[in-house]
C-alpha cells in the first residue's frame, strides 16, 4: 500500500463506481471518506457528507455513466454539499464524461450538451476537473476551471507490449480517431491503418474502404469507447475481408450498450480490451472475449500529483 498523504486529502464517491473509488484509495493509502447517497421516496437524490471537510483537499470520484442522469445529479449534489461544508478545494474526478459526444452543433436545433454539463459541474462547486480520455479534446475548453486530461494509453500500451504480438498494425475505426490511433501506434512502433466509413445516422454505419496494409497482419483497433459495438463489429469484418490474420480491439470506456456483447461474440474479434473507467454490465463481465484493465493507479497518481502540486504531465509518458 502506498504511503498515506495525510488527513488533508479526502476522497468521496457516489453510487456510479464505488469499486474504482476503493481501488484508488488503496493506491493512495487513504480511507474512502463517508457520505450517505440515497433517495427520497419520489426518487430525488438525498445526500449527506458524514465527516468534517472544512479546509480539506477533496476529490469526488464519479463517472457519469449509465444511468447517466442519476449519476450526474449525484455528482452535482455532492459538489454542492462539499462547497457549502467549506472544503478548501474540490476536484471532480470523472473517469467517464457523459454527454461528451454532443460537443458541437453538427445539425440544426441541437444542443451542445457537453458544454451544458461543464457549466453545471462548475456551478455546483468544482474547482478543477480530472478527466480520462474525453471523447473530444476540445471539451476541456468548455470549462472555466483547470482540467487535467489523462489518457489510458500508458495502461493499455503496456498490456499489449506484454502480449508480444507479431506483425501488428494499429487501426483507427474512423478518420476522427486517427490522432488517437497514431499516438498508440507510435508508442508500439508499428504502422497505422484507417477505416474509411460513412455514418448514415446515429445507429447505422456503412463501411467503405480500408486504407493501409492489413493483409496477413494482426490488427489492433483503437477507439475511446465501445458503445453498441456496431462500428467495431463491421470494422473487424472489413479487416478480415482484406486479409487480416486476426483482429483485436482496445478502448478506454466499455459502455457495451444494447446488444454490444452479442455483436462482439459474433464478430471476428479475438479479444476486446477495456478499462474499468466505468463498471461493466453483467453480460460484459461474462464475455470471455472482454478483458478489463484497471486505471486505479493512473488516477491515484494524478490525484497525488494534484494534491502535492506537482506535474501531472509526467503521467503521459
Amino acid at each position: 500500500m502506498a504511503k498515506s498523504l495525510g488527513h488533508s486529502l479526502k476522497v468521496f464517491t457516489g453510487n456510479a463506481h464505488p469499486g474504482l473509488a476503493r481501488e484508488i484509495c488503496s493506491e493512495l493509502g487513504v480511507p474512502l471518506s463517508e457520505a450517505y447517497v440515497g433517495r427520497f421516496p419520489d426518487g430525488e437524490v438525498r445526500l449527506q457528507i458524514l465527516e468534517n471537510v472544512r479546509g480539506a483537499d477533496v476529490f469526488v470520484i464519479q463517472p457519469t455513466c449509465r444511468p447517466v442522469n442519476e449519476n450526474l445529479v449525484e455528482l452535482l449534489v455532492m459538489l454542492d454539499a462539499l462547497r457549502r461544508a467549506s472544503a478548501n478545494r474540490i476536484t471532480a474526478v470523472m473517469p467517464y464524461y457523459g454527454y461528451a459526444r454532443q460537443d458541437r452543433k453538427d445539425r440544426p436545433r441541437v444542443p451542445i450538451s457537453s458544454k451544458l454539463v461543464a457549466d453545471l459541474v462548475t456551478s455546483a462547486g468544482a474547482d478543477r476537473i480530472l478527466a480520462l480520455d474525453l471523447h473530444a479534446g476540445q471539451i476541456q475548453g468548455f470549462f472555466d476551471i483547470p482540467v487535467d486530461h489523462l489518457f489510458a494509453t500508458p495502461v493499455t500500451v503496456n498490456y499489449f507490449r506484454k502480449l508480444r504480438l507479431k506483425n501488428v498494425v494499429v487501426v483507427s475505426p474512423d478518420t476522427g480517431g486517427v490522432e488517437r490511433a497514431r499516438a498508440f501506434a507510435k508508442r508500439l512502433r508499428v504502422p497505422l491503418a484507417i477505416i474509411d466509413k460513412r455514418r448514415e445516422d446515429a445507429h447505422v454505419v456503412e463501411m467503405f474502404n480500408v486504407i493501409g496494409e492489413v493483409e496477413g497482419k494482426t490488427c489492433l483497433i483503437i477507439d475511446d469507447m465501445i458503445d453498441t459495438a456496431g462500428t467495431l463489429a463491421k470494422s473487424a469484418q472489413a479487416l478480415v475481408d482484406k486479409g487480416a490474420e486476426k483482429v483485436l480491439a482496445c478502448c478506454t470506456h466499455g459502455v457495451f450498450a444494447d446488444n454490444a456483447v452479442k455483436k462482439i461474440q459474433a464478430a471476428p474479434l479475438e479479444q476486446v480490451v477495456a478499462t474499468n473507467s466505468i463498471p461493466l454490465t453483467a453480460e460484459a463481465e461474462k464475455c470471455c472475449k472482454i478483458k478489463v484493465l484497471s486505471v486505479a493507479r493512473l488516477l491515484a497518481d494524478a490525484i497525488r500529483s494534484i494534491h502535492d502540486e506537482t506535474s501531472v504531465s509526467k503521467l503521459f509518458v
